[in-house]
């Protein structure tokens, strides 16, 4: 069995990290390349805006060529009209099933901007405190609450639901769509009230504990990855430990900035696939499960 050097693990996890970081840079482009829309202010509204992208991005970014899922699922459950929209569910189901968290960890471009703010300098860098855990289900609460139940149930007089997780808390809408628009529109100026600024405060939080925190708003927040962790015990792409490699040293429970101990579970529904376990494993002993472990 042949086992890293320490300067080679350095250089393989740097190279791993830097390639990581071009496909998330990439694909935040790729997904708001409407370059137009943030010069006039408006909002791509083309036939490709009517498909999904896997991670959360804002379907009011003037950049934006995709729909994020949370807002489509919610234009669904909202409409007084309502049908099931089995193609929003079926995405949901078909990148989950797919890829679990990965999404989250790759594909993200609100994930990468956390990244970013967690790379930044602070006084103290949180790891973890009391109670993070429990924490960890408010996002399975708020896609319950503000995606499902209140468009479903909090109509206006013609039955139609309001997109509220969108509308109340959703920091990436306001930094992507809500901001921009704002200041590229004087009659949106005139309009904005306490929903604006509120919308603006809970930016304000989440930048900040992005800042001590790592990706707080996935961890605690985030619905559409507290649907994608319902698929990461099952999902197709993922990772697996070979027990015959593992030495059982910690390092890569040391290195999961979402507190997540491989060893104990590979698969556990808040891995982001992110691979600096794999990538820091002096052994190889964690290896890409492509289907269930034989």
């Amino acid at each position: 069995m042949y086992v890293w050097s320490v300067s080679e693990l350095d250089k393989k996890i740097r190279y791993k990290d830097r390639f990581r970081l071009k496909v998330q840079l990439l694909w935040a482009f790729i997904t708001n390349c409407y370059i137009i829309g943030f010069i006039q202010g408006k909002i791509y509204q083309g036939k490709i805006k009517n498909v999904c992208v896997p991670g959360l991005n804002c379907y009011s970014c003037p950049g934006a060529i995709g729909s994020c899922p949370i807002g489509s699922l919610q234009a669904v459950m909202g409409s007084y009209e309502f049908k099931f929209s089995f193609y929003v569910a079926g995405f949901l189901i078909f990148i989950g099933a797919l890829m679990g968290r990965f999404a989250c960890g790759w594909l993200c471009p609100f994930g990468l901007l956390q990244e970013l703010l967690y790379k930044i300098p602070f006084f103290r860098k949180i790891r973890t405190f009391r109670g993070d855990r429990a924490l960890r289900y408010l996002k399975y609460v708020i896609l319950v609450v503000f995606v499902i139940l209140m468009p479903l149930f909090i109509v206006d007089i013609i039955g139609q639901g309001a997109p509220y997780f969108c509308k109340l808390i959703c920091p990436a809408g306001t930094l992507e769509g809500g901001i921009p628009l704002v200041l590229m529109n004087k009659s949106l100026q005139e309009t904005v009230g306490w929903l604006y600024a509120w919308k603006n405060f809970l930016l304000i939080l989440t930048i900040i504990a992005c800042l001590a925190i790592y990706r707080p708003f996935c961890k605690y927040i985030c619905p559409l990855g507290a649907i994608y962790s319902l698929f990461n015990p099952i999902s197709i792409f993922g990772y697996q430990i070979n027990e015959e490699k593992c030495t059982n040293c910690n390092a890569c429970q040391k290195v999961c900035k979402m507190n997540v101990d491989p060893v104990k579970g590979v698969r556990d529904i808040e891995c982001i696939r992110c691979g600096k376990c794999k990538n820091i494993c002096p052994s190889e002993a964690l290896e890409h499960k492509h289907f269930k472990k034989k």
